[in-house]
């Protein structure tokens, strides 16, 4: 019989997860090696650079760029608080007194007597980066960050938008092909990890924001609903830092499609345990996915880092086509062809009949395009 292999999801009850937490520039690391972390503790910090004013001081005092240094309160380097004093001078034969104030509060970073100009800088931002799962620091980045080891179950989705959260897992569904209505939606779930069946509404996710809940994972989503939700189309861009307010992840494509059995039972064995989420997602070169992290108890005897659902597929395989024109339809292999077959861009590659499950219909798909479905 005709066989391939492809790459899945990765749905694994028993994973080992390692994720680096890494500041944007070098800073302070505050845990070592072997320390024990929960998903909000912060590992390390940093400060940017405050934002820059310009203050025209030889404008505001009618005075000569070339004497605005001296009329300096304070010296270059020296904090200043907002409203505060910068420069002084005097002008009408000595008799009035004219004062440049701070904006903000700030440090004095510069002055030219070129242009008269006292260059300020507003006080520095913090910058903090959490551990995002509960688990151990195995390696400390120095100056930069640590990487953080999880063991527990992992779930990774077809797409996703919105930052890193975490949660109890609470599921909201009776079943993996219900919709997520905003009924099924309370105040109690505030700060959860909501699981709905097959489908969540645009209106449904508004809902769910406005009560303060951390994240929806659900099969599927209008890609209409996205364009609102984001406020522009999506284009190619990597997602996941968006600030939506809650994060959103789809585990099947867009439409209305059932959650995969064994997701929807993963996730369902571990409602009411603390749950890390990330929307972060790259579908080209450097593959990134939407996740859903349940840290658990030591594994002992199955170390697979991140073991997932990768394996062969062969005629009546589930898969999931992951690429344009077919992006997110669901099907069943019916043929594997042996010989190369040319596309439209004149290229020949190993391609693969696919029955899809909505509409019966079928297509021809190359078989890079298409990811496994576990029944």
């Amino acid at each position: 019989m005709a066989h391939a292999y492809t790459p899945g999801l990765r749905v694994a009850e028993h994973a080992v997860v390692r994720r680096e937490r890494r500041l944007p520039l070098k800073g302070e690391v505050l845990a070592k090696v072997g320390d024990a972390v929960r998903a909000d503790t912060v590992v390390a910090r940093t400060e940017l650079p405050g934002n820059v004013q310009t203050v025209n001081v030889a404008a505001r005092l009618s005075l000569d760029p070339a004497r605005v240094p001296d009329a300096l309160v304070h010296p270059v380097g020296s904090a200043v608080a907002k409203g505060g004093i910068i420069a002084e001078g005097r002008s009408l034969f000595g008799l009035l007194k004219q004062r440049a104030e701070a904006p903000v509060a700030c440090t004095i970073e510069s002055v030219s007597p070129i242009t008269g100009q006292v260059i300020l800088r507003e006080a520095p931002i913090p910058v903090e980066v959490q551990a995002y799962v509960d688990g151990v620091v195995v390696e400390v980045i120095a100056d930069e960050g640590v990487v953080v080891e999880a063991r527990g179950a992992l779930m990774q989705g077809i797409f996703g938008v919105g930052g890193e959260t975490f949660g109890p897992l609470r599921i909201a569904a009776k079943a993996p092909d219900e919709e997520l209505t905003a009924a099924r939606l309370s105040a109690e779930q505030k700060g959860a990890v909501v699981v709905g069946g097959s489908y969540v509404s645009y209106e449904t996710l508004m809902r769910a924001r406005e009560l303060g809940i951390a994240a929806v994972v659900v099969g599927g989503f209008d890609d209409g609903g996205l364009k609102r939700l984001l406020g522009r189309d999506l284009g190619v861009a990597i997602t996941g830092a968006e600030d939506l307010g809650m994060t959103l992840v789809l585990t099947e494509g867009f439409g209305r499609i059932r959650m995969a059995d064994r997701t929807w039972k993963l996730l369902g064995t571990h409602e009411g345990h603390r749950a890390s989420v990330s929307g972060a997602t790259q579908i080209r070169a450097g593959v990134m996915r939407p996740e859903i992290v349940i840290p658990g108890e030591k594994i002992g005897g199955r170390d697979g880092h991140e073991s997932g659902t990768g394996s062969g597929i062969d005629v009546g395989s589930l898969l999931r086509v992951i690429r344009e024109p077919y992006f997110g339809r669901i099907g069943r292999v019916v043929e594997l062809p042996a010989e190369l077959q040319p596309l439209e861009t004149e290229a020949r590659v190993r391609v693969m009949r696919v029955e899809f499950a909505d509409d019966g219909t079928q297509a021809m798909v190359p078989r890079a395009n298409v990811e496994l479905i576990e029944d």
